[in-house]
């Protein structure tokens, strides 16, 4: 698993939880439990492959769910998770009670799936004292830590500010550009199969392919059979002969939520160039014939 690093600075008058990682332990976060501006969030959705039917009934204290889908999603768009306006989510933040002044750990119930996601789509909107739990809440559990029954939390509304950050996220003409400039680099979290048409999309009615020029790390290689990141080195063994720090990584996967992971693994592994082409295949493979 990847180590964590944190900070945290006491101010008598504010106190301040600075998280200087894209990552943290359970231990980390069981130490920091208490701490007045500590943000827990749920990002648990359900896997577009296979039957996936959600059993857990217990949840780390004091979690708020973030409703990735529903509320942090453009719902009327075309696509599924299509990126939200700077309202929608200064709008369902500040409604979940989230500060500026939060210190802000994701988790979901996989492993790290989805609440990647979420980790981007802070940092898209300007915000970074946020990070994902590496293992998620299987690995909570199986250290023993506390839990409580799934509840929401009331609290206060809160006073975050989205502030849009162009450079992460990629749409669809940009795409079409980046595909055809070597500058760029996309690169597939989809499996293996799916990226050589080998296996049909989960998604019905989808065509099978790959975006042009793009290359394939399956997200599931940045994991260790438990659920937690692989060590920083074996991260950067996986990036290294696809590309070197400077280059302009473009990430894709099916409906842009694993992509995600692949930019938690490249930022872990020191690139600096990162976004996420946020229609992904679904998108691509709607609009174009190859």
């Amino acid at each position: 698993m990847v180590k964590s690093s944190f900070s945290l600075i006491d101010d008598p008058m504010n106190s301040k939880l600075k998280i200087t990682s894209p990552i943290v332990s359970v231990e980390w976060l069981k130490t920091h439990l208490k701490h007045p501006n500590l943000v827990i969030l749920n990002a648990t959705i359900p896997k577009v492959t296979g039957n996936d039917i959600n059993t857990i009934n217990t949840q780390i204290p004091s979690t708020r769910f973030f409703d990735l889908k529903n509320k942090f999603s453009e719902v009327s768009a075309p696509f599924p998770t299509t990126f939200p306006s700077e309202k929608q989510f200064t709008n369902e933040a500040q409604a979940l009670g989230i500060n500026k002044q939060s210190g802000i750990v994701v988790y979901d119930e996989k492993g790290i799936y989805s609440s990647a996601r979420v980790w981007w789509l802070f940092k898209a909107f300007g915000f970074n004292n946020v990070a994902v739990l590496d293992g998620g809440f299987p690995a909570w559990e199986k250290a023993g830590f506390q839990t409580e029954p799934k509840q929401d939390h009331k609290n206060e509304f809160g006073n975050f500010e989205a502030k849009l950050q162009p450079k992460y996220l990629v749409f669809f003409k940009d795409l079409k550009n980046a595909a055809q400039d070597n500058k760029y680099l996309i690169i597939d979290a989809r499996s293996e199969n799916r990226f050589k048409g080998l296996e049909a999309e989960p998604r019905e009615g989808l065509r099978r392919g790959t975006i042009p020029n793009s290359v394939n790390l399956p997200f599931e290689n940045l994991l260790d059979n438990k659920g937690f990141l692989k060590p920083e080195d074996a991260i950067k063994q996986l990036f290294q002969p696809l590309a070197d720090t400077n280059r302009d990584l473009i990430f894709s996967c099916g409906s842009g939520i694993t992509a995600c992971v692949l930019a938690l693994g490249a930022e872990i592994a020191g690139y600096k160039n990162l976004s996420v082409y946020d229609g992904s295949w679904t998108e691509w493979g709607s609009l174009t014939n190859g």
